[in-house]
């Protein structure tokens, strides 16, 4: 896609995923690939309940990327299933099988069945801070505002 920075992942589909597609992107301008759940028996997902669903791939990552494991919007709205540490965070030097850690907060059972798209993955360039103490630093208009604190005009109510 014209303007759309691409990078080569390197991919291992392990034994128990030979038959599923790799990550893949369900539109031409999707920033998220599709993960699916490389599991052999359906897997019921009870509410409140978590469970790690395997993927089935390994990937190596270029030092200064980051895979980010995010929910599928679709899943959230629709099913009320979404991911416990959403992103989750898979490192350039990880070389396990990516896992999602899947969470139902529903007031019903969820099936997860093999194949199943469970989640996203975002490829991300990022930064390595250096951290560099001071004894003040300098002032802004927010100031330390937090939770909520730019969302609140004069003269209007506050919300959650």
């Amino acid at each position: 896609m014209k303007g759309v920075e691409t990078v080569e992942i390197e991919v291992v589909r392990l034994a128990h995923a030979r038959d599923l597609a790799l990550p893949d992107y369900a539109t031409a301008a999707a920033a998220g690939a599709d993960l699916l759940a490389a599991i052999d028996q359906d897997i019921e997902l009870a509410p409140l309940e978590r469970k790690i669903v395997p993927t089935g791939i390994s990937i190596a990552l270029p030092v200064g990327f980051e895979g980010q494991v995010r929910p599928r919007s679709g899943l959230a709205a629709k099913n009320g299933v979404t991911i416990v540490n959403s992103p989750g965070t898979v490192d350039a030097d990880y070389r396990g099988e990516i896992g999602v850690i899947l969470i139902n907060l529903s007031k019903e059972p969820f099936r997860i069945s093999r194949g199943m798209r469970i989640a996203q993955l975002v490829v991300a360039r990022h930064a390595r801070a250096v951290w560099r103490e001071v004894s003040e630093l300098d002032r802004t208009a927010r100031g330390a505002g937090g939770f909520g604190s730019t969302g609140v005009t004069a003269g209007s109510a506050k919300s959650a």
